[in-house]
């Protein structure tokens, strides 16, 4: 374990981590299960243990716990995490039974109740699914229940395949207004390299995204989605949200979540993201594409101007207006997303026109610059 000894070392990331009364702590599918026995139950009362703890010394904490598919490889007799996707699912609906069951025992030696909260990426994509979660987790939490989320992988298709709980949690941190994220895995922290081959640097404090210079994060392991790359990706997402996140390994959850003295430290961002932009940037799918000239991205990417129609060069996909949309410079590059005022149908008869050309009722921006972010 890399650990910070001393109060005094502190940073201030840490030390908000270490204060924060709201925590998202999420716990990877390689901390609870094993491909030999399944799920782990010793190693999860550890983890409740530690979580515990943090609640009674006064945060209020979720959990986003991974480890549904990995808890049902051992009881379907699989000899390692299925390929396909049917067994994807079937391992989960197994799985997620197992884990449901194992939480509620574990945080019952405490008299808690727990609640099991399913979600995939879709959820935050819709504003109603949206709001509906962000009211059941503020629920659970005013009522005292634990809640406990988890990608609900037996439905999930393109998010049982590319996606990972690192960006869940992310995302949920956002959703609940939490003051601090911890991902806990079978990594101790952010190394510039691959610590297994021996060589790598571990870097205790990520400030800024020139601290990464150099990284090379990897893919995830055998049991889980995620990775080192998955991780970081959660870490920019949170800190766009304004909060601070801790990379640390499971087996050092309690000083993970006692004082922040273990793992990497991220910064979030001096100033967050408006709820609108943090949907459009990191939640919302997006319905199309609209093709800019170099004038354009300078416009929107450089200066945070409004879109207008001058600037397109084209129009991807069939959108309307409202949908989320990417905005695509002429090298191909995503440099922005948007709230469209247009449909894609209506677009296309302004292409490149000036506003004075446009017919009354079509003289407003294609996106507003309040609608719009940078990626």
């Amino acid at each position: 374990m890399t650990q910070v000894d001393s109060d005094s070392e502190l940073s201030e990331a840490r030390r908000a981590i270490a204060s924060a009364r709201s925590v998202v702590v999420k716990i990877g599918s390689s901390a609870l299960t094993s491909l030999e026995g399944g799920l782990d139950t010793g190693r999860l009362d550890r983890l409740a243990d530690a979580v515990e703890a943090r609640m009674r010394a006064g945060s209020d904490v979720v959990v986003v716990s991974s480890g549904a598919i990995g808890a049902g490889i051992a009881p379907l007799g699989l000899s390692s995490r299925p390929k396909d996707l049917a067994t994807k699912q079937a391992a989960a609906s197994v799985g997620q039974l197992a884990l449901a069951h194992a939480w509620g025992t574990s945080f019952g030696r405490y008299g808690r109740t727990v609640g099991q909260v399913l979600l995939t990426a879709g959820d935050f994509s819709r504003r109603e699914h949206h709001r509906n979660a962000q009211r059941t987790l503020d629920r659970l939490r005013a009522l005292h229940a634990i809640a406990v989320v988890n990608e609900n992988d037996t439905i999930a298709t393109d998010e049982i395949r590319f996606g990972d709980n690192d960006r869940l949690a992310a995302l949920v941190a956002h959703l609940v207004g939490a003051d601090a994220l911890v991902l806990l895995s079978d990594v101790d922290g952010l190394y510039d390299g691959d610590p297994r081959k021996g060589s790598a640097t571990f870097i205790p404090e990520v400030r800024s995204s020139a601290d990464l210079d150099g990284v090379i994060a990897g893919s995830g392991g055998a049991l889980g989605t995620g990775g080192m790359a998955s991780k970081l990706s959660a870490a920019r997402l949170a800190a766009d949200a304004g909060v601070p996140v801790l990379l640390a390994a499971a087996a050092d959850a309690e000083a993970a979540l006692s004082g922040a003295s273990a793992g990497t430290a991220f910064a979030a961002r001096p100033v967050r993201l408006s709820a609108r932009k943090f949907w459009v940037r990191h939640a919302a799918d997006s319905r199309g594409a609209v093709l800019l000239d170099d004038g354009a991205v300078r416009a929107v990417a450089e200066r945070r101007h409004s879109l207008l129609a001058a600037g397109i060069t084209g129009v991807r996909g069939r959108f309307y207006g409202g949908d989320v949309v990417d905005l695509i410079a002429p090298d191909g590059a995503v440099v922005a997303r948007g709230v469209a005022e247009y449909d894609s149908t209506e677009l296309q008869t302004m292409i490149g026109r000036s506003t004075n050309e446009l017919p009354e009722g079509m003289q407003r921006p294609v996106i507003h610059a309040d609608d719009l972010v940078k990626v």
